[in-house]
């Protein structure tokens, strides 16, 4: 039945031809926008997921610039323990040279208290963007490392701590703790001694007659390469606040001892008489130690207070006379481990930020690479769709027109 008010063909051709250049209109978004899901009506679901993963990776993005500045921090503190380590040698030269008796040891002296000024030097301008890790003023460096999301969208940071080391040449005050040892130095603060391998004998004894412990203090103790140390405790103090030898000094005494066995020595014997409290007697040769030693063996005591630095121990390093020379011996190993131990852990802390700076921006580049998975246009795709759907709407267009005409031959019924 033809009608003249009602047009069932034009309505179908120009619904077609609605649909066609809707379709055709979100083609060229994509294609202008390179994107199929350029806005949340698009897709919803897609488009949330898609914006989510995008706050992430510009999270990323300030998580690398976090992890560069902390990689370059570390850094800093790596070069400047290293740079130490090398100066501290280069004193240990200057110390063995020293034990000659034959030489100049004022001299000498001078070119110990130069490196000293040195280290110095290097420990204070170790700093980045106002941080130093190695003069004792900082704690531990957190370096942000990483966002965390878990299964509930919750987001945690993560971070990596890096642990300052304490190689400050300062805040160190002499106690003469060491008094009555053999080869005390002046303020009697460290002593050494050599001891022939098939037979010899030393004392250090420790002795805060004159000046007294406080909870903090250190003596180490030299054997060979071989170092044992005791810090004092609180509750290593006479409470009675009086002098007693046979109290703190033989608690430190024993300790020492305690830690010099664990080492393991051969051809060295260590002995503490309860009757001489704080006394520690070296002793060396088959008689009494059971083997003689591979070669002779030097013996070194040094005092370090509470809150000297790291390398606070270095003032007391004196090579103008005998007993200083043979004290720093000793004095100079255990200070060269200080800055060997401290490199290690800024060598580790720096590998550990490279390895996740590496993670996080491959991390962020999968982020990326997955967004685009998403959102992204096929441009091929949507070429071929194009020219498909131009092509449609020429004939949706050629069709309406028809059926618009339809009516007119109505007219030829009435002729």
């Amino acid at each position: 039945m033809s009608s003249i008010l009602t047009n069932n063909g034009a309505m179908v051709a120009l619904q077609t031809l609605k649909s066609v250049n809707r379709n055709l209109a979100q083609t060229q978004n994509a294609i202008s926008t390179g994107k199929d899901v350029a806005t949340a009506k698009d897709n919803s679901a897609v488009w949330a997921i898609s914006k989510v993963m995008e706050s992430d990776v510009k999270g990323f993005n300030a998580i690398k610039d976090s992890l560069a500045l902390g990689e370059s921090t570390v850094a800093v503190a790596r070069n400047a323990s290293e740079t130490v380590t090398d100066l501290l040698s280069q004193m240990k030269e200057k110390i063995v040279a020293a034990q000659e008796d034959n030489v100049d040891r004022g001299k000498i002296n001078d070119d110990v208290t130069a490196l000293k000024d040195q280290i110095a030097s290097v420990v204070g301008a170790a700093q980045f963007n106002g941080l130093n890790l190695v003069d004792g003023s900082a704690g531990t460096a957190s370096i942000l490392s990483s966002l965390d999301r878990d299964s509930s969208g919750n987001v945690t940071a993560s971070s990596i701590s890096v642990a300052s080391q304490n190689l400050s040449t300062g805040g160190y005050a002499s106690k003469g703790v060491l008094a009555g040892s053999d080869n005390v130095t002046t303020d009697n603060d460290a002593a050494g001694f050599t001891m022939d391998k098939a037979g010899g004998t030393g004392d250090i004894v420790v002795d805060s007659s004159t000046d007294n412990f406080a909870a903090g203090d250190k003596i180490s103790i030299t054997i060979g390469d071989k170092v044992a140390s005791y810090t004092v405790q609180a509750a290593d103090l006479d409470p009675s606040g009086t002098y007693d030898a046979a109290y703190t000094d033989a608690i430190v005494a024993v300790g020492l001892k305690n830690q010099i066995d664990s080492l393991g020595i051969t051809g060295v014997a260590i002995d503490y008489d309860s009757a001489n409290p704080g006394t520690l007697t070296f002793v060396t040769g088959a008689a009494t130690a059971g083997a003689d030693a591979d070669r002779d063996v030097t013996v070194s005591a040094q005092f370090s207070n509470a809150n000297a630095g790291g390398l606070g121990a270095l003032a007391s390093i004196d090579v103008s006379t005998d007993a200083g020379a043979q004290a720093a011996l000793g004095t100079i190993e255990t200070l060269i481990d200080t800055s060997i131990d401290a490199s290690a852990a800024f060598g580790s802390s720096q590998g550990r930020i490279e390895t996740q700076k590496e993670f996080i921006s491959n991390l962020s580049d999968s982020f990326k690479s997955g967004i685009g998975a998403l959102v992204d246009a096929d441009m091929e795709e949507t070429s071929a769709r194009l020219q498909a759907l131009q092509v449609q709407q020429q004939l949706a267009t050629q069709s309406l027109s028809i059926a618009n005409q339809a009516p007119q031959s109505i007219l030829s019924l009435f002729r």
